[in-house]
């Protein structure tokens, strides 16, 4: 029997046996553990819903959708992209994006319709479940044009779940405005409007494609940013209404610049 080298163990044996678990890289873990964290945000508003603190769900989902913008790019800085994580990814955005917002417009007021807003709230998360499987699936085309990643494919989850609760956030600033059947048959029709934007495929502009700032617009961009942030944390309702009925608006903005660059490119 031939001795192996001291410095070899079997397990180590050209040929032999591999270890049963393999080092995974901390980077790989960072995006995965921010993909959690939104995940355990979106259940968290589901119980803040059961328990009628609304507006408490209502920023727990902001909260997961500002995460969701940063798992991506934290993996892509770090090189940590990874299968596992893409489909993560997905698993944890139908939860935030179509179960938890779904929940809240139901518990916040179409549960006043009964079994017509609870299929309401079923049409938005399957609309939420197919705009991710398509998502997947694109990601996977290799013979998708590159001018087609400055847009997405039907509104994306969580822009869908920041625009389909407007008529939530509308409804905690008119608190003492009554809630008469014909009002909340036009929040069905809105909230069906957004799932029908999430399963089409009317283009939306892509966060992704924007690039570096100009050196010029550094300090302009970053005073904007901050004149955001404490807008959105001293009015968190109002921007939030400000920044649906804004994305609302660019739709057909998105649609004339997606035919006019297919256009260009043939």
């Amino acid at each position: 029997m031939t001795e192996l080298p001291p410095n070899l163990t079997p397990t180590m044996r050209p040929g032999g046996p591999r270890p049963p678990f393999r080092a995974v890289p901390l980077r790989l873990l960072i995006p995965n553990l921010v993909t959690l964290l939104a995940l355990c945000l979106g259940l968290t508003a589901i119980r803040f819903a059961f328990e009628g603190a609304i507006e408490w769900a209502v920023s727990a989902i902001a909260a997961a959708a500002v995460l969701d913008g940063l798992d991506g790019r934290i993996a892509r800085a770090l090189k940590g992209t990874s299968r596992f994580g893409a489909e993560l990814d997905s698993l944890a955005d139908f939860v935030d994006f179509g179960v938890a917002p779904g929940v809240v417009l139901y518990v916040a007021g179409l549960d006043a319709m009964k079994s017509l807003g609870w299929l309401t709230v079923l049409v938005f998360a399957i609309a939420c479940a197919l705009r991710l499987a398509r998502f997947n699936v694109t990601l996977e085309d290799p013979s998708m044009a590159a001018w087609r990643n400055h847009f997405f494919v039907g509104m994306p989850a969580p822009a869908g779940a920041i625009v389909g609760m407007l008529p939530v956030y509308l409804r905690l600033l008119l608190t003492d405005a009554s809630n008469p059947p014909h009002f909340v048959a036009v929040e069905i029709a809105y909230v069906l409007v957004v799932a029908l934007l999430m399963a089409s495929r009317v283009p939306h502009f892509s966060g992704k494609s924007i690039g570096r700032v100009p050196q010029a617009y550094v300090a302009p961009v970053l005073i904007g940013l901050a004149a955001a942030l404490l807008l959105i944390v001293n009015f968190p309702l109002q921007s939030l209404v400000a920044l649906s009925i804004a994305y609302l608006a660019a739709i057909p903005w998105s649609v004339r610049r997606y035919l006019a660059m297919a256009r260009h490119n043939g």
